[in-house]
This record gives C-alpha cells, sequence and structure tokens, in this order.
C-alpha cells in the first residue's frame, strides 16, 4: 500500500512553484539568446533608406561574428563610439515591462547605430573616382542600394582604415551620421570592431515589409 507521504514526494512541485520555475528558465534562456545569438533593434532615423526605414523592427543576428570579423558590405549594428547620437534618437523603454523586456532581448533596444560596413582593417576608402564612385584599395565600387549616388562626390575624404577597426556608411549618403560625418573626430570616423553587436538579419516589423536582409556583392572584386 502507497502511503500518502510517498503520494506527496511523487507528485512534484506545487503548481506556483513550477510557474516560477518556468518563468525563470524562460527568462534565462532569452538572456542567453541575447548574449550569444539574437538581439532585436528598430531603425531610429532615415540614415539607412532605402534599404531601411524609420520605425523598421529587424533581429541582428551575432552567430557570424563568431567565426571572424564583419565584411565590407556588412549591415551591422553597433554601440555608440561617443556622441554619433543625439538625445532624440536614444529613446528608451517608457514603462517597467518595456525595460524588463529590452533587458532579455524581447524589446528593441536604443542606443546603438545601424551602418553598411563599406572599409575594414588595412582597407583605403577614397571618395571618390571620376564616376562619383568610391574607391577601395583602387577597385571602384557600384553600390546599388545608395539612395542617391550623386551625393557621394560632395563629401571627399581618404582614409586608410586602422586594424581592428571599421569605416561605416549610411545608404543615405545625403542624411547619415556615419564616419564621414566624424571624420574630425577623436576617432577618426572609425569604429571598433569589438563595438559591433551583430549583423542585421531579418525585417520583423512591418509586415508588408518582413523578410530576410540580403548582403551585397558590390564589393566582391575589392582585393
Amino acid at each position: 500500500m502507497v502511503t500518502s507521504e510517498s503520494q506527496n514526494t511523487k507528485r512534484g512541485l506545487p503548481v506556483w512553484q513550477e510557474s516560477i520555475l518556468l518563468v525563470v528558465i524562460a527568462v534565462v534562456m532569452a538572456v542567453v539568446v541575447k548574449t550569444f545569438f539574437l538581439q532585436a533593434f528598430y531603425i531610429p532615423s532615415e540614415s539607412m533608406q532605402p534599404t531601411m526605414l524609420v520605425d523598421d523592427k529587424l533581429l541582428v543576428q551575432k552567430v557570424s561574428l563568431w567565426a571572424g570579423d564583419p565584411d565590407r558590405g556588412d549591415i551591422v549594428v553597433f554601440d555608440d563610439p561617443g556622441g554619433w547620437l543625439g538625445p532624440a534618437e536614444t529613446p528608451t523603454a517608457s514603462n517597467p515591462l518595456q525595460k524588463g523586456l529590452e533587458a532579455i532581448g524581447l524589446f528593441p533596444t536604443g542606443g546603438h547605430l545601424i551602418k553598411r560596413v563599406v572599409g575594414v582593417g588595412g582597407d583605403r576608402v577614397v571618395c571618390c573616382d571620376g564616376s562619383g564612385r568610391l574607391t577601395v584599395n583602387g577597385v571602384a565600387v557600384d553600390e546599388p542600394y545608395v539612395l542617391d549616388p550623386t551625393v557621394i562626390r560632395e563629401r571627399e575624404f581618404d582614409v586608410i582604415v586602422p586594424d581592428d577597426h571599421l569605416w561605416v556608411m549610411g545608404d543615405n549618403r545625403a542624411n547619415s551620421a556615419d564616419s564621414v560625418a566624424h571624420l574630425g573626430d577623436p576617432g577618426g570616423g572609425f569604429i571598433r570592431v569589438d563595438s559591433v553587436v551583430g549583423k542585421a538579419w531579418l525585417r520583423v516589423w512591418p509586415l508588408g515589409r518582413a523578410g530576410f536582409l540580403d548582403g551585397t556583392d558590390a564589393f566582391a572584386s575589392v582585393p
């Protein structure tokens, strides 16, 4: 005959304790996913038009960074190097629920920038050739994703990217506070590779434009 004590032992945890345990496990898993795999972000400005529009929600993947640094043409999210974002571009979660979701990666995070990698460590990036195109290591680059190619030639520069740094530019070259805009800053407009959070991977909102974010072969011929 089974005793009542044995029955209580087999019955397991009370429902309320099981519920708390499940919530804790879910939060831990969400934090792990945010730290190592995926994180949610949103687009706060017009700097990446037409590729991305204001208030687009996207997931950034971190897995590809395990095997190496970002490459030319990648769209990356990175921490503000300092002073690149104004107060209006750094909104934060407005209530405790949003703040909690933000902490575990389920609410789009502010305080970051998103740009396209144009040059990696050792590259010489110049604007521009006779046709108004960027050149990277002496090779002219056709950039079909740029909103208005005619404005590129208005932002002349000639830089060599330091090791472990990146030169980044927005696809909306006429309205992008990118490396060119910060050329005169103490950091020279370069961003550190270790400041990169991840690569743009999937647009989840709005639903009508949802889908995977493709890369580009524009830099394929650059040595």
